[in-house]
């Protein structure tokens, strides 16, 4: 039924609402299940049960489990990105290596702090299908993206960094988080958050002659 105010409802609530909490509990659900089973060996039938919801209602929000896990995955995501960004603003007028500290904790913490995320982030989102991997790979840019920008606005640079250094710190980012995240034995944290902070302030320090020209440029 609709309200006078033009607003959809059923059962007394928004159906926006009710949609909202429906992909939460889906969301919740693909967590725990993607995150302590792996995507590959979750039905939708399980994802329905550990979500307390039926199947007609999954197929009312998604196309299928991968779009599930696309939405977990950037919903990580962007997470991490709005942990970052409130730590570095907090810091702003901070030491550059504080700034830099604060920014990757503000990472630990958004990514490395639940196994579900760093299985979810790291491991499940690698090779579900070609339009997943190029949905990470599109991730992964936009991550570099991020960082060039964001170096860019810190008053005690010099330097504007590539899109490719940017890529090579992202790289090393996640390879160094998901080792730490997943080992048995692993060193401190705090040596972790300094040693990404050393690459971090290497990348904003170095100077750069810009983008790399095209491959084969230098012969035309």
């Amino acid at each position: 039924m609709t309200s006078s105010d033009g607003v959809r409802s059923y059962g007394g609530r928004p159906v926006a609402d009710r949609r909202a909490e429906r992909r939460e509990r889906f969301r919740a659900a693909g967590l725990e299940l993607f995150g302590t089973l792996g995507f590959a060996q979750v039905t939708i039938s399980a994802l329905c049960a550990e979500a307390g919801l039926s199947r007609r209602q999954f197929y009312e929000e998604y196309s299928g489990s991968e779009e599930l896990l696309t939405e977990i995955y950037d919903r990580i995501q962007a997470t991490a990105r709005e942990r970052v960004t409130a730590a570095a603003l907090t810091t702003a007028h901070a030491d550059l290596h504080d700034v830099a500290r604060a920014a990757m904790n503000a990472y630990l913490d958004a990514v490395a702090t639940d196994p579900r995320y760093v299985r979810c982030l790291f491991v499940e989102a690698g090779g579900v299908s070609e339009k997943m991997e190029a949905h990470r790979v599109a991730g992964r840019d936009d991550w570099a993206r991020y960082v060039t920008a964001a170096i860019a606005t810190l008053p005690t640079t010099t330097c504007t960094p590539s899109e490719y250094r940017a890529t090579a710190f992202v790289g090393a980012l996640v390879s160094v988080v998901h080792r730490w995240a997943t080992a048995d034995e692993r060193p401190d944290r705090a040596y972790i958050v300094d040693l990404l902070s050393d690459l971090l302030l290497e990348l904003a320090r170095s100077h750069s002659d810009g983008e790399p020209k095209p491959y084969g440029s230098e012969h035309t």
